[in-house]
């Protein structure tokens, strides 16, 4: 092969191969700072997870907030006429006002991005609450007890997301948490952390730095491990820090749906263990007193013999 076709290919390889991966179009399909949205994760089936989060998704949206409605943009007749009349400056300026109103409303409520890690799906949510969508949908499978996925695990709702550096973190949950556990607001909570793809971040002093700030936000706010009556949840996934602060995360099974629609499986009753425990040890040491009586009254009778 001539030395100008291997000079071909390479510049081929370039235009082309290049092109697929480059930054700009890979940004527009990742989770970035920025967005809202709901983390999902799954077990090795992402495509098939996707397919059930949308369904599963669109089925409560639309008993929250309707049917989504998309409206197509099309001009009539009367405006070419006019933009003919119009200048061509002014025309085109128009034209483009009516394609980035066209855009927006074409965003749709629900768009599937990279999450930047394995097993883990972005589902980036339009002009709805996610923490609210996904609380219904719990809500409703552990009432039900009706399964409806096969492969999603976990639903985790994203209401806030900036860089995952501590100081950055620290800095956007200083505003973030203020709604929940602000002076005059509180509540026991938990802070439930994980890292993917990122070694920058030490667990526990994540942990710490958040348990300090909403302290110094209500010194009311106190830690609860069993039941809390929120739980701020905190997914670093490369350098991107999602966030969101979630209620029933303990009743709702860590927000795992295949876990929510199990049956409840009754504890044991720790009082009336206790009383029953105190029962058995007091009727054992009556019988050991009248054991000893009865002792006592033998060897009284031996020694009057």
């Amino acid at each position: 092969m001539s030395a100008a076709q291997n000079e071909s290919r390479k510049r081929s390889k370039k235009r082309y191969g290049a092109g697929h991966h480059s930054k700009r179009w890979k940004g527009s399909r990742e989770l970035e700072v920025g967005m809202e949205g709901i983390l999902i994760t799954c077990n090795m089936n992402e495509r098939k997870c996707t397919a059930e989060a949308f369904n599963l998704l669109s089925e409560y949206a639309e008993q929250l907030y309707g049917p989504e409605k998309l409206q197509e943009n099309a001009g009539s007749s009367s405006d070419e006429e006019e933009a003919e009349e119009e200048d061509v400056d002014v025309a085109l300026k128009k034209e483009v006002a009516q394609l980035q109103a066209s855009g927006t409303k074409q965003e749709r409520r629900f768009q599937a991005l990279d999450s930047g890690a394995n097993n883990v799906i972005f589902i980036r949510t339009q002009n709805l609450e996610s923490d609210k969508l996904v609380h219904h949908i719990l809500s409703d499978l552990h009432m039900t007890k009706k399964k409806k996925s096969r492969v999603i695990l976990r639903m985790l709702p994203v209401t806030g997301t900036c860089k995952a550096f501590q100081e950055d973190m620290v800095k956007y949950l200083t505003t973030f948490l203020e709604p929940w556990f602000k002076t005059p607001n509180c509540a026991t909570y938990q802070i439930a952390f994980k890292a993917r793809n990122s070694s920058h971040n030490k667990r526990d002093e994540i942990i710490k730095s958040i348990a300090g700030l909403v302290g110094k936000l209500n010194p009311k706010n106190k830690v609860d491990l069993t039941n809390p009556e929120l739980t701020i949840i905190v997914e670093v996934i490369k350098a991107v820090c999602c966030i969101s602060v979630v209620k029933d995360y303990t009743l709702y099974r860590k927000y795992n749906v295949q876990e929510v629609v199990k049956e409840d499986v009754p504890k044991p009753d720790g009082t009336a263990a206790k009383i029953d425990s105190n029962t058995t040890e007091k009727k054992e040491k009556q019988d050991a007193r009248e054991t000893d009586k009865e002792k006592k009254k033998v060897v009284g009778k031996t020694r009057l013999k």
